[in-house]
């Protein structure tokens, strides 16, 4: 049988094909000399095709002879090549970057691109000159912000950069950068993302049918990757807006091998604060408070040509948000000084290292560290003169509280892609990482008159180590049936505990009638890493732990299906998905575990339930041209069910979202006046509210007295209640002039133009005659922004 199925996948390869050749190469832009990620290469005469890798490497078999080539790509202009396949070549190609972009001929798919003719679905790339034209709060062009606005995707509320995908959680996406997975990307408390604009080259989302490369996580891969720099001239790109200033620097260190590129960005917060701060403490000569709050973030890249088969890439990403407040009051006896602060980083590392084996035979090796650490300090220093007649001189305390928790990982993977034919493309790889959890501890220190305690509280770290290996096949069985089916397996090792799970992928495209594909998607996945949050606001304090010896991995099946198709330069497509998740982990209600000081760790204050989505998408989307943009809707429910939470019945999830509805438009009116605009709206966030309050006895000891009454709230089902719907507008213009050694562009926005308060958290009270009262309070009115841009 094995023979049988191994002699089915050459004789498929190769029965159209009895003498072949290979051509294989690299596809970059002409100006940069960067390599441009897929690409498409299609033989208008055979009716076949394929795509540079995320490399811009390419391999196409083809029958001995002469054939035309031709290479489309978003944004630049469609060429045709002729080549004579006589035997194996090599050809690298340059594209020219459309000059007019508002000519809407360039724009239209061309075979080979168009969305009916890929076998993968759930997918949606941005092109990065369409996400940097949208509008922006503060003038800060945001990427997660701006996949919000996708269908299957919500925010986490008012202001927020995390994901929430086909009814999962932020920690369930797998967030590469570089091929780095990142475990933070909030700024501000989770009001931007750590993601420099400037510095990104390409970003793409897949929400399912989960190619068999992909693992780790349950709900979707989101892949950005940093501009490599610029092989022939050096560049610059700055822009300062209201509230951060970002610069970005990229040039040649030998020209046409290596390059390099850097990029910065830092909020100036705490310098435009300082002022206002010294009139405030002048006032009061006994107090006087300094709060302080900025971020930063770097992106660096250096890639070198080693030979014509190698090339060497080096990539590194800091970034780092601080916020404290101190105050001092002092009077002739007493002095007081309290310091609370909170800081949290990312920073991950890439060496990579590709090489081209043979026409067909391509591989990746890299090796990568992500770090993320959070720390919160509580700490209180005051001296007093006692009111004692045996005691003389000032007394002093001291009191500090430590919190700090974080994940380190080491990895390496090793892929390959190996172009067998235009038929098949295969892709096999494997992967190891170790991480090392630090899932919250607290340090104590008190000092006062010779008493002195320090102690250390909470959990210590924990060790894992995880292996995968995968392999997959796209199979074009005919010429209106296509596949993609593979295989992940993935183990991990904590504890003295192993898990192990193989996952079968399968991903289908079959052409209807009218240039009509309908497709079709099985994922089964598995998750290692879990993230503990109290729904609220979503802040850095939240814990990353690991599947344990009692904390089993999380688990997900989805199956998905839907039409699509390419109408001139619109790509259109409705999906309907169905997702399960199993061993979901939440804190147990009223559970916390930030400056705990029981001995209980975080494996006691959670549990592990179920999950169910499922839904309906509509996406239009038109990338590039005078006028483009998208519109999205989405229809889902989203459930969870845990044993001990809601007394073990199912449940709302709190970002359920019955509608989501967005629509992004962006218009050059010339070339150099453009505008944009993009508005929102979804259905109010699902919470839990008192229905009713009774009085009881309190138990003895509980109340001043015997007999003691007090009232008591009596919650309805847990997320029963909705808040308002959430609606926004966003307008942006930006104006460009094209000077001697420069461009410059003057970029005006508001954010939630028409001043509508979305509600941020409700507050359950009473009035003055004891009538209960919801109140709603919101976070952002109309925001106005300013930013300056110059490009040289």
């Amino acid at each position: 049988m094995k023979n049988l199925l191994l002699a089915l996948f050459c004789v498929s390869g190769t029965l159209s094909f009895a003498q072949t050749k290979t051509i294989s190469g690299y596809v970059s832009d002409s100006k940069t000399g960067e390599a441009l990620i897929g690409v498409n290469l299609w033989s208008p005469e055979l009716k076949l095709g394929t795509a540079t890798n995320v490399y811009g490497f390419y391999s196409f078999t083809l029958p001995e002879g002469k054939h035309v080539l031709r290479l489309t790509y978003l944004g630049y202009a469609n060429q045709d090549f002729e080549v004579n396949l006589s035997q194996n070549i090599s050809s690298n190609f340059e594209m020219i970057a459309s000059e007019n972009m508002l000519n809407e001929v360039d724009v239209v798919a061309s075979e080979g691109s168009r969305i009916q003719e890929q076998v993968q679905m759930s997918k949606i790339e941005v092109p990065i000159k369409q996400l940097k034209s949208l509008p922006a709060i503060f003038g800060e062009v945001d990427i997660m912000k701006t996949l919000q606005l996708l269908p299957g995707v919500q925010s986490g509320g008012e202001g927020t950069s995390g994901l929430y995908v086909r009814g999962g959680s932020p920690d369930q996406n797998l967030i590469l950068l570089d091929g780095v997975p990142l475990y933070n990307v909030n700024h501000l408390f989770g009001f931007f993302s750590v993601f420099n604009a400037d510095a990104i080259s390409n970003v793409s989302l897949t929400k399912g049918g989960f190619p068999a490369r992909y693992g780790g996580r349950l709900s979707s891969v989101l892949e950005i990757n940093m501009k490599e720099g610029n092989l022939r001239e050096f560049h610059g790109d700055a822009t300062a807006s209201i509230i951060a200033s970002k610069l970005t620097l990229e040039g040649p260190l030998i020209k046409d091998k290596a390059s390099f590129m850097v990029s910065g960005r830092r909020t100036y917060l705490d310098l435009l604060a300082k002022p206002f701060l010294a009139n405030i403490n002048s006032q009061d000569p006994d107090f006087s408070t300094s709060p302080t709050y900025y971020f930063y973030d770097m992106n660096a890249k250096v890639n070198y040509k080693i030979g014509k088969n190698d090339r060497l890439y080096l990539s590194h990403f800091q970034g780092k948000d601080d916020f404290g407040v101190k105050s001092e009051e002092s009077s002739i006896q007493n002095t007081n000084k309290i310091d609370f602060g909170l800081d949290w980083q990312n920073s991950i590392t890439a060496a990579r290292w590709n090489h081209q084996w043979s026409p067909k035979l391509f591989s990746n090796a890299i090796a990568t560290r992500s770090l993320y650490n959070f720390n919160t300090r509580i700490i209180n220093e005051s001296s007093y003169q006692p009111n004692f007649p045996d005691t003389t001189g000032q007394q002093s305390e001291n009191f500090a509280a430590l919190y700090r928790s974080g994940i380190e990982d080491y990895g390496g993977r090793l892929d390959f892609d190996y172009a067998h034919s235009p038929l098949h493309y295969v892709r096999f790889g494997a992967g190891y990482t170790n991480h090392t959890f630090s899932p919250g501890a607290t340090n104590l220190e008190f000092v006062s008159s010779g008493f002195n305690l320090d102690t250390l509280i909470g959990g210590a770290d924990v060790y894992s180590n995880e292996l995968f290996a995968y392999a997959e096949d796209e199979w074009t069985v005919n010429d209106k049936f296509k596949i993609n089916g593979g295989l992940h397996f993935t183990t991990l090792f904590v504890e003295g505990t192993t898990y192990a799970s193989l996952q079968p992928r399968f991903g289908m495209n079959y052409s209807l009638p009218g240039n009509i594909a309908f497709k079709a998607s099985y994922a089964d996945m598995m998750q290692f890493v879990n993230l503990l949050t109290n729904e609220g606001i979503g802040l850095p304090t939240d814990l990353w732990v690991p599947s344990t010896a009692n904390i089993k991995p999380q688990k997900s099946r989805q199956y998905a299906a839907g039409l699509a198709k390419n109408l001139k330069q619109f790509e259109l497509s409705i999906e309907g998905y169905y997702k399960e998740m199993d061993n979901l982990v939440s804190f147990k209600e009223g559970a916390n575990f930030l400056f705990s000081l029981d001995d209980e760790s975080w494996e006691d204050k959670v549990t592990q339930g179920s999950g169910e989505s499922y839904g309906l998408e509509f996406f239009a989307q038109k990338k590039a041209g005078k006028t483009n943009g998208w519109i999205g809707y989405t229809l889902s429910w989203n459930f969870r069910q845990f044993d001990e939470i809601n007394g073990g019945e199912k449940f709302f999830y709190t970002y359920d979202r019955r509608h989501d509805f967005s629509a992004v438009l962006s218009h050059d009116f010339t070339e150099n006046v453009a505008f944009s605009g993009a508005w929102v709206y979804g259905t109010g966030r699902a919470i839990t509210l008192p229905e009713f309050s009774f009085i009881t006895a309190l138990p003895n000891g509980l109340g001043w007295f015997q007999g003691q009454q007090a009232f008591v709230d009596r919650p309805s089902d847990k997320n029963a209640y909705r808040m308002s719907a959430y609606h926004r507008l966003d307008l942006s213009l930006s104006f460009h002039k094209k000077l001697s050694n420069y461009d410059r562009w003057w970029i005006f926005s508001t954010y939630n133009t028409y001043n509508h308060l979305n509600p941020f958290f409700l507050d359950a009270s009473t009035d003055d005659q004891g009538n209960p009262v919801l109140r709603e309070y919101g976070l952002f009115p109309i925001i106005p922004s300013i930013a300056y841009r110059i490009k040289f």
